[in-house]
């Protein structure tokens, strides 16, 4: 028998799709309606008394169970899951968590085994010729993009799609004004493609207009920034800072590079410079940390001329991404469960990042992190020594001058939250080990 009768659930359910009933299932267990332990009506019961189909029931639990709110066993019904049973994670040791690169946590993506089936009967799949993007992608991503650019192509992922703007837009020996710091690698690659990048400072409201004009002054022919912060320490592009950096650009021929790295799990909604140049800006948003990076695609939209310069970039216009990739992220995204799923893992990294904020606080660290960002920023006296002696306890970090142009300062860790445990005590001891690291008396571990 259940603990709580079909009719007292259904008088509780306003909503008849499976994802609205399964939010409200999860927010009456969130307040305590329904606790640990609780055994649920069967799917029949509930579908009877609210007036929906069994299989709308069904679906409804089964969005319950991905999200590790109950279990269903074969003899004992559908039961609520206890808080730690809910925990996507089991800790495996800070070598087990990505504190380095930046990548998502695989416990969050979204399965895709009916997106790639209808991508593969898809009735362009293995049509012979070249197609930049699919018509179907383009219009999924129009839903989502802050303008209406010129012209559309997709890439092989964020990075190849990032890489493809900076050819298009600058060629080596150019300078390029670009936000610091920069995400994850940025600064070095610019570097090798025999670029001189010049560093835009931030505040918490996006790029300093100040800093951007001396990089144009000084010959930058384009400005590389990412409006959400995705891995910065303090700022989102709010609309202001945007008119601001605006004027600045205006007077000029250098082309806006907009980076969005984040894609559907960006938690904010940044102002957009490429909305307000549109003929001279690249926008770039990836795929990869919603669904996974074998998904690799991304899209880039803008001016035409820009477009098909990117185009170009990529082994002279021959190459293009692959159609079943296409179709299965437009598969994915058209999927009624995927907003569910993906608000649910910012939840899971928004909650990640504040609580290691709060923990790194409670040690005594200066530690930052901008809203929608997947990076945090940890002052240390001296970075390479603090990295070195973090590293032969397992734990991976990233050094923070390697995101600037010039030495920043202070010293800079710079970790990400996208794996970090939902645990308390875990994160203080992380804290601990970095505590000790930032003034210099945790020592390298022998080998």
């Amino acid at each position: 028998m259940a603990d709580i009768e079909a009719e007292a659930l259904a008088q509780q359910l306003s909503e008849r799709s499976p994802t609205g009933i399964a939010d409200q299932i999860r927010r009456m267990v969130a307040s305590g309606d329904l606790t640990t332990g609780m055994r649920l009506p069967t799917v029949r019961d509930v579908a009877q008394e609210i007036g929906v189909s069994v299989g709308t029931i069904a679906q409804a639990w089964g969005i319950l169970r991905e999200e590790n709110v109950v279990e269903t066993r074969r003899r004992g019904g559908t039961r609520i899951l206890d808080a730690d049973q809910r925990r996507l994670r089991s800790f495996g040791g800070w070598t087990s968590v990505d504190l380095l690169m930046h990548s998502p946590d695989a416990a969050l993506l979204p399965p895709l085994s009916d997106a790639v089936a209808k991508a593969l009967n898809h009735q362009d799949f293995n049509r012979w010729g070249r197609e930049y993007i699919t018509t179907d992608l383009q219009t999924v991503a129009q839903q989502h993009w802050p303008s209406e650019p010129e012209a559309w192509t997709a890439a092989g992922g964020g990075a190849e799609g990032l890489w493809m703007a900076v050819h298009a837009a600058v060629s080596p020996g150019d300078s390029i004004a670009v936000e610091v710091p920069a995400a994850p690698g940025v600064v070095d690659t610019l570097r090798d493609a025999g670029l001189t990048p010049l560093g835009v400072g931030t505040d918490e409201s996006g790029p300093l207009p100040g800093d951007l004009q001396t990089a144009l002054d000084a010959g930058a022919r384009a400005f590389l920034h990412w409006p959400d912060g995705a891995f910065a320490e303090r700022h989102t592009l709010t609309d202001e800072r945007a008119e601001e950096l605006h004027a600045v650009l205006s007077p000029t021929s250098a082309v806006v590079i907009e980076d969005d790295p984040l894609g559907p799990l960006s938690a904010v909604e940044p102002a957009s410079l490429a909305a307000l140049l549109p003929e001279r800006s690249l926008r770039v948003s990836a795929f990869c940390r919603a669904f996974g990076v074998d998904m690799r695609t991304a899209v880039i939209g803008g001016g035409r001329d820009l477009v098909e310069a990117a185009e170009h970039s990529r082994t002279g216009g021959l190459g293009s991404n692959s159609r079943l990739l296409q179709q299965t992220i437009v598969a994915a995204m058209k999927d009624f469960r995927t907003p569910r799923r993906l608000e649910l893992a910012r939840e899971h990294y928004t909650f990640r990042r504040q609580l290691a904020l709060d923990r790194f606080a409670a040690a005594g660290l200066t530690a930052r992190s901008a809203e929608g960002s997947w990076s945090l920023w940890v002052e240390v006296r001296e970075e390479q020594t603090a990295a070195l002696a973090l590293s032969s306890r397992g734990v991976i970090v990233g050094v923070g001058s390697a995101a600037f142009t010039d030495t920043p300062a202070t010293g800079l860790l710079r970790l990400s939250t996208a794996q970090l445990p939902e645990d308390a005590k875990k994160l203080d001891e992380l804290a601990q080990l970095i505590a000790l690291a930032a003034d210099g008396s945790l020592r390298t571990s022998p080998v």
